[in-house]
């Protein structure tokens, strides 16, 4: 491994499925799919059981269970989640500082500076796997490279409970051989458009210059030059050194439901909001991503008129940009993510105090942080609500909007 950086990306395997299976011994070894068993219900996690017949996430669950009619179909409770994920973040970073969250179950570490104390990369990411496995009873993937793209590529390819490692001597022994859909930001479409051109696999798409690349995909054919080249500069960001802060999810197969997206929204907002409050940041933006099944992606913004760490406030602005897109122009959505932008230390402790309002909600969040870090279960749980559009909110919560894409 080059010494001037070891990356690991940490994917836990089938992390839903495998809570309820932790939870009830009684669905190991069967099919297990969670998520809403309702007429409009969507999987949230296949098993690798459940996977074998077709299944998997964001499929309706009708044509699952149509597929895998003998499935276990289970839902586990959000704060369940929750607490296992924050479980699985503090053993993380106790191999390194340098953690950047993806989502709930999957996180980059850049363990450049802990060989001293934590052995090599490789050890570390086998110590990591066995302390996961003891202390949470669930399996991880971890893809150990010089470099985040390469990282999170090897953490895909040996699923599940693999570890996989790319260096300098095995890149082109790995990465060439690969379907270009390997590659971040290649969709079924640009696939198809570089099928016509004869590119397959990683191993063609490196054949082409990048003239004849920038002839095609424009402003992308940088980023296909240098991913399909195992190029990647890009540092592991903790959230306490970042500009921005968010959660998105990608679904295996378009959301027709606008309120399934919805709630994936607020699930998100919530994660957001914690992760503010546990590094002093408040934010004067918020910005929902969507994309579709094309890979079209368009991004709604909003500047929130003050700093702010609390969920409600957070919330009201990606609930705002959200519905407005929705009862505009909704089409099905392959990925939804939100950010808190504009990231400032500290929050105004003056309008708290003169806004009893505003108070109150920072009490309830405080109290809902700690409860969940005690004991691993909020007594109550914030729901996504129905669609209000027009949006309106109080004075304090107003922001102004913006559209992008």
């Amino acid at each position: 491994m080059p010494t001037e950086r070891a990356i690991l990306h940490v994917d836990m395997d089938a992390f839903f499925a495998a809570i309820a299976v932790l939870d009830d011994p009684r669905l190991r070894g069967q099919p297990v799919l969670t998520g809403s068993n309702g007429p409009r219900g969507v999987v949230t996690t296949a098993s690798y059981e459940a996977r074998e017949f077709g299944c998997h996430s964001a499929m309706p669950m009708a044509q699952a269970k149509r597929l895998c009619p003998h499935a276990q179909v289970v839902q586990v409770p959000g704060q369940r989640i929750r607490e296992v994920s924050r479980h699985l973040f503090a053993i993380l970073e106790q191999f390194t500082p340098l953690m950047q969250p993806l989502s709930v179950d999957e996180a980059f570490l850049d363990v450049t500076g802990s060989r001293r104390l934590c052995g090599e990369p490789v050890q570390i990411a086998r110590n990591l796997k066995e302390q996961i496995d003891n202390e949470l009873n669930l399996i991880a993937s971890v893809g150990v490279s010089f470099n985040k793209f390469l990282a999170k590529l090897a953490s895909d390819l040996d699923k599940p409970d693999g570890l996989t490692v790319i260096t300098p001597p095995n890149l082109d022994r790995t990465l060439l051989p690969l379907p270009v859909s390997k590659i971040w930001g290649i969709g079924p479409a640009t696939c198809r458009s570089l099928e016509r051109h004869g590119v397959r696999h990683i191993a063609d798409l490196r054949q082409l210059t990048f003239k004849q690349l920038q002839r095609q995909y424009g402003k992308q054919a940088e980023y296909f030059y240098r991913l399909c080249r195992g190029i990647d500069h890009r540092p592991v960001v903790p959230d306490r050194n970042a500009k921005s802060i968010g959660q998105e999810q990608t679904f295996g197969q378009d959301l027709i439901d606008p309120q399934d997206v919805r709630a994936f929204l607020m699930t998100q907002t919530e994660q957001v909001g914690r992760r503010l409050r546990t590094h002093g940041l408040s934010a004067r933006g918020v910005s929902v991503k969507i994309r579709f099944g094309d890979y079209q992606t368009i991004t709604r913004s909003a500047t929130l008129h003050r700093a702010s760490r609390l969920t409600t406030e957070l919330w009201h602005a990606a609930r705002q940009l959200f519905d407005m897109w929705a009862s505009q122009s909704f089409s099905p959505v392959r990925l939804i993510g939100v950010t808190a932008t504009q990231l400032t230390h500290g929050e105004n402790q003056l309008d708290l105090f003169c806004d009893r309002g505003r108070s109150k909600r920072q009490k309830l969040d405080q109290a809902l942080d700690q409860i969940a870090d005690r004991f691993g279960a909020g007594c109550v749980h914030r729901g996504a609500g129905r669609p209000e559009y027009p949006a309106t909110a109080p004075p304090d919560q107003q922001c102004t909007i913006s559209n992008q894409g």
